[in-house]
């Protein structure tokens, strides 16, 4: 392997230790040699790996390093056919980040003073900049919930991309696809007024048509916008929701408990597979499960 694939030292640690393991498992079982391992026996093998809490990336390395193996083995006439073929890492339930309720995002979007400098007295001003920053953070949060799209695409917008008239932005998703995405009132004033009294103060030569924009002027990162999402979120203090994911499937299940048509969260949300939208349907189901349970006297 190291000849043929140029595979690093690290590499070909991990991959024989990856093979010991296998034969921990298997020779007590019977399999004493490579004749002995068929899908069954490889398949518990990584059940129980996934068990003990092992990190899904290394499972998905063991499953591949059993099949290179395997397949070597045939080639080398060591075995006549690979069972390994079939062998996948077990997939973990899919579980969607926490939804936020009704009253927290209220109580999200409820506006709060930008802190004074620490090294000014207690009777200071804000400055111009964290007022802008402030308007900023607000357009983060807005945007986020109003539109349900990723943190990479919200940091990628620029002003062209804004249609203030028609309330939309035009977003290039995943696979560099192009979708347009509606949003309302309360995100209007929020663009606004970052446009019209924010953006103007953290502008600079960096700044470019880039719509949101870093404390230096320079267009916002990624990793900005979520610790601006993860304040928010902490300061709310009740709710175990994490990240610009959250905003985004609360934003999809709130949609869906109100009635919106499949398809069209679909689009907004830019999935290529109408199954996983389908996903926020589940949650919905469940939610109405759950207030059914606590609000029928027959439940």
């Amino acid at each position: 392997m190291e000849l043929e694939r140029e595979r690093s030292e690290h590499t070909l640690r991990a991959y024989s230790s990856d093979i010991t393991n296998l034969y921990a498992y298997a020779i007590p079982r019977g399999a004493s040699n490579l004749a002995g391992l068929d899908l069954t026996l490889l398949r518990s093998w990584l059940m129980e790996l996934q068990e003990t809490g092992l990190a899904r990336a290394t499972l998905a390395r063991r499953s591949a390093t059993i099949r290179s193996f395997l397949s070597w083995a045939v080639r080398e006439n060591f075995i006549q056919t690979n069972p390994a073929i079939r062998l996948q890492s077990p997939k973990r339930e899919h579980r969607l980040p926490h939804i936020l309720q009704n009253n927290q995002i209220e109580r999200m979007f409820q506006p709060t003073a930008p802190a004074p400098p620490q090294s000014e007295g207690k009777n200071s001003e804000p400055s111009l900049e964290q007022l802008a920053l402030a308007d900023r953070n607000k357009l983060i949060l807005e945007l986020l919930y109003a539109t349900a799209i990723r943190v990479g695409e919200l940091v990628s917008l620029d002003i062209n991309d804004l249609d203030l008239d028609r309330r939309t932005l035009r977003v290039i998703g995943k696979g560099n696809k192009e979708r347009t995405v509606p949003f309302g009132q309360p995100a209007l004033h929020a663009i606004d007024d970052w446009l019209r009294r924010a953006r103007p103060v953290l502008r600079s030569d960096r700044s470019g048509t880039a719509l949101l924009l870093g404390s230096r002027g320079g267009r916002l990162d990624a990793r900005q916008a979520r610790q601006v999402v993860a304040d928010a979120l902490e300061a709310l203090g009740d709710t175990a929701a994490r990240g610009p994911h959250a905003l985004r499937h609360t934003a999809a299940t709130h949609l869906l408990d109100r009635g919106a048509d499949l398809r069209a969260v679909q689009e907004i949300l830019g999935h290529s597979s109408l199954a996983t939208t389908q996903l926020y349907t589940h949650v919905s189901v469940e939610r109405l499960k759950d207030s059914y349970q606590k609000a029928h006297p027959r439940a």
